[in-house]
């Protein structure tokens, strides 16, 4: 009698490790894995004759197709969307699709490694854990706590101990209603702060800000990333400044400014909408210049985006990881988390560890958070189903 056993779906690994049980070598069986598990693509902006030449071509390779005026919804596994990326294979009618298509399943199949920052090399095959240092008044969760150099370095240092990789200072408040502080209060806050922590070893260094100004004196006192909430929208000098400096780059999605990004939150899909805002912002970044591998996106948890909003961008996180960059979260104590838990912001960290493994299960790898023990053990539980024995 056939036996037939049921693989799970959701991600390539129990195609792999199927395939690497009954003798397949680790890699081709990575490969075979992701080519066999289904992929659903949205296209966009595309002709009534691409449109029809689709519907031709899904009839013939056993693809799924649905279609609307200007669109289309391809799915299928990956291996059968290939020869829509290859203009050798590609049906005639169908040119236009082959760059994109080619470059999403290129990362699909082999996505980004490492991350380039100022000195060094971020290796992305585990959880990527950045701790938040902020030196402000009024931050939403921790504001006041850290404003003195000596209570920062002693946040940083615990941060550090309980397995971050990255330090994140910030000197301004973002959430909603904050109001906007100075170039020169804002460096008088920062600087200090991580030229101390570069000057103990403890980082590498990230500045969270908006600003050309203050993203040069931290890059000065030892920062090796900037990280950017505006996703260069607020300052266009942003870029340059990292690019000089050879710096990481983080661009984080949002809409208008901390007063008014809560109007801001209407979408028809939020996850497809988010992911075109922050590919236009990366290009802008890397025409800044910014290297590409220098460059992490974040969806923007918390900005722009209602509770409803928020945890439908967690979900289909997989459309912002098809930008292709490495993809960065912050939930940390979000509004969104009380919303669903009914916790106070102080008591939101087991709520951010769940929302951090979820993220990472979608391809998150880097993680912005207050409690660094909770998140990194949730990570490494949810880091270890993905894991190859």
């Amino acid at each position: 009698m056939v036996k037939v056993t049921a693989l799970a779906a959701h991600t390539p690994e129990a195609v792999r490790a199927a395939l690497a049980a009954r003798g397949w070598d680790p890699q081709p069986a990575r490969f075979a894995a992701s080519g066999v598990l289904a992929l659903v693509v949205l296209l966009d902006d595309i002709t009534e004759a691409e449109r029809e030449g689709l519907v031709r071509w899904a009839a013939k390779a056993g693809a799924d197709v649905l279609t609307g005026e200007g669109w289309a919804l391809v799915g299928a596994a990956a291996s059968r969307l290939a020869p829509l990326a290859r203009p050798d294979r590609l049906p005639a009618g169908l040119e236009r699709l082959a760059p994109e298509l080619g470059r999403f399943l290129a990362t699909y199949a082999e996505p980004p490694r490492g991350w380039d920052i100022a000195g060094r090399r971020v290796t992305l095959d585990h959880p990527v854990l950045i701790g938040i240092v902020n030196v402000t008044p009024d931050s939403f969760s921790d504001g006041g706590r850290f404003t003195t150099l000596d209570r920062a370095i002693a946040q940083a240092e615990r941060l550090a101990s309980d397995g971050c990789e990255l330090l994140d200072v910030g000197g301004e408040s973002t959430r909603p209603g904050a109001a906007p502080v100075s170039d020169a209060d804002e460096i008088a806050r920062v600087a200090p702060v991580i030229e101390q922590l570069a000057r103990r070893g403890l980082g590498p260094v990230s500045v969270d800000t908006r600003k050309a100004a203050v993203a040069r004196a931290a890059l000065a006192a030892g920062a090796a990333v900037v990280n950017d909430v505006s996703g260069l929208s607020f300052d266009p000098a942003l870029a340059r400044v990292v690019g000089d400096a050879g710096a990481g780059l983080i661009v984080m999605h949002t809409r208008g400014t901390p007063d008014t990004m809560d109007s801001l939150a209407v979408y028809r899909h939020v996850a497809a909408e988010v992911a075109a805002e922050l590919g236009e912002a990366a290009a802008r970044a890397e025409a800044g210049p910014v290297a590409r591998e220098r460059i992490v996106v974040d969806p923007g948890f918390g900005f722009a985006k209602t509770p409803e909003q928020n945890f439908r961008l967690l979900d289909e996180l997989a459309t912002i990881v098809g930008l292709g960059y490495p993809v960065a979260v912050g939930p940390s104590r979000k509004r969104f988390l009380g919303a669903a838990t009914g916790r106070p912001v102080e008591d939101r960290d087991r709520a951010t560890a769940v929302a951090c493994a979820l993220a990472w299960e979608r391809g998150a790898r880097l993680f912005r958070v207050h409690d660094a023990a909770l998140a990194g053990e949730a990570l490494r539980v949810a880091g270890a189903t993905t894991s190859a024995p």
